[in-house]
């Protein structure tokens, strides 16, 4: 039984230790290469950039899809990367040790 509790524990500190890294950690999406978003592993926006030769005031809907698909893919590649750090721990979890 104190095994399985000090698994646990290394379990616990294992998965705390992912997930700052994951909030450290940004990734940038974006959108026909006009527009990019970085996110972090969390999904916190950090940064937006916009090229100016998309901005065109006759035709601001497109810009603002473009915005949108930008953070799209940013987040999308960040849950990749949570996928890929968590996986292995959120899978494993205390159920592979008691079933």
């Amino acid at each position: 039984m104190q095994a399985l509790l000090q698994q646990a524990q290394n379990m616990q500190q294992q998965m705390a230790t992912a997930q700052e890294e994951l909030a450290n950690t940004e990734v940038t999406g974006n959108a026909s290469n006009l527009v990019t978003a970085t996110v972090t592993g969390g999904g916190e926006l950090v940064s937006l950039t916009i090229d100016p030769k998309i901005v065109d005031p006759e035709d601001v809907e497109t810009l603002q899809d473009l915005v949108i698909a930008a953070i799209k893919d940013a987040n999308q590649k960040a849950q990749q990367l949570v996928e890929q750090k968590l996986g292995p721990l959120a899978q494993g979890g205390l159920g592979g040790l008691l079933g």
